[in-house]
């Protein structure tokens, strides 16, 4: 069956290229996906699919196999950035500010190819299960649709005994692929400080209550939680990236206004370290005679890629792709929604190159230069689908 699918997805490949084209000139944001989700339900009902919405802007479809066979669930994102494209192409960003550039349109079209392939596998009487497609709106802002998703019950009426998921990786050549098993990526939540004293002359400050001594006070001794507060071998990430002392050379301001993360590897310690931080920050500030408000707003959790279904993705992708181009990941600390289906049933993300052999498509996600070489785009759907195949065919005990 393997050279079935390399034979569909390659007759597919252009018809790939020119659905992430439209995508990426057609970006949007984070559960604004509208014109997004209308086109990949066109595109489905194309495929005589029946996609059904679902968390707003997401849809949901299955590719039905034969009755009490496994499922196996597929996710690809669909919202975009609020960034202003730079790259200088024929598909760039028509939307002024908002940009593809974190590779959600290349998640789509190769979910949206792999729906191809298994349209013709199932009409072939060779899809060995059923397939339910997630198109999952918001996944760059909190709550995170795939939690949305979940509580309207995606994961249930069929219960996927698998769920995977795909996201570009630049830092790899397209063609080849990375994953890794257990913890992968982070927790993300968002810390904001309000830190308030009594502003007044920067020439006398014995009549003021000085906020921005008192802010960075805080700024450096928070950085305890990770250094002496947290288990050496579990990554812990504390940053502070806004600072706002809205005072000037000669005035102290009232109050000083703070925006930074933490992230983790481990749900006990996270809720441990947002006790610490805040008996921190309200304490050292009153111990100064100032205030501290801490705002925390949970983000999503780590994630985790199920061991003995990361086994059998990885060998089912050198399967495909041959074993030198399927590579071991580093944990990376940033942060994904994926992992809330990660926390709800078995789940692997992995890693789709996208980098050119030459060096071009370098930049990094997130950046208003990011972009791929379209030869990832051969890759990504006949490989979801082949390890779709293979996991159904694994469930069923094949």
């Amino acid at each position: 069956m393997i050279q079935t699918i390399q034979r569909l997805a390659a007759a597919h490949a252009a018809d790939t290229v020119a659905v992430r084209r439209h995508l990426h000139a057609h970006p949007e944001l984070s559960f604004e996906e509208t014109a997004t989700a209308a086109y990949v339900a066109a595109e489905l009902r194309k495929l005589g699919l029946d996609p059904q919405p679902v968390a707003g802007t997401g849809l949901v479809a299955l590719v039905e196999g034969p009755a009490g066979a496994p499922t196996v669930a597929l996710r690809a994102d669909m919202d975009a950035l609020p960034i202003q494209e730079l790259n200088n192409v024929d598909y760039k960003s028509q939307n002024p500010g908002v940009m593809h550039a974190c590779g959600h349109d290349v998640h789509t079209a190769s979910l949206l190819g792999a729906a191809r392939i298994f349209v013709a596998l199932r009409d072939a009487g060779q899809l060995p299960g059923t397939v339910k497609l997630l198109f999952q709106p918001g996944e760059e802002r909190l709550p995170g649709g795939a939690s949305l998703m979940i509580a309207e019950g995606v994961l249930e009426n069929p219960a996927p005994g698998s769920v995977l998921g795909q996201h570009v990786f630049p830092q790899l050549p397209a063609g080849k692929i990375g994953l890794r098993p257990g913890r992968y990526m982070a927790s993300t939540d968002e810390l904001y400080l309000t830190i308030k004293g009594k502003g007044g002359h920067g020439a006398m400050p014995e009549q003021n209550l000085d906020p921005v001594l008192v802010a960075a006070h805080i700024i450096v001794a928070a950085q305890q939680i990770v250094s002496r507060r947290a288990n050496p071998k579990l990554p812990s990430v504390l940053s502070f990236g806004k600072v706002i002392a809205n005072g000037a050379t000669n005035v102290i301001p009232n109050e000083v206004y703070i925006e930074g993360t933490f992230r983790t590897l481990n749900e006990e310690w996270r809720n441990e370290a947002h006790q610490h931080l805040r008996q921190l920050c309200e304490g050292l500030a009153a111990s100064m005679g100032a205030v501290c408000e801490l705002e925390i707003r949970r983000g999503y959790p780590y994630l985790e890629n199920e061991p003995a279904l990361t086994a059998r993705t990885r060998a089912a992708a050198e399967e495909y792709l041959g074993p030198e181009n399927v590579v071991e990941l580093d944990q990376w600390m940033a942060a994904e929604d994926f992992a809330y289906f990660s926390q709800a049933a078995p789940a692997c993300f992995y890693r789709l190159g996208t980098r050119a052999p030459d060096g071009r498509f370098a930049a990094s996600v997130h950046t208003p230069t990011f972009d791929i070489d379209e030869k990832a785009l051969a890759v990504g759907p006949g490989l979801m689908a082949w390890l779709a195949v293979r996991e159904l065919q694994a469930l069923a005990g094949q």
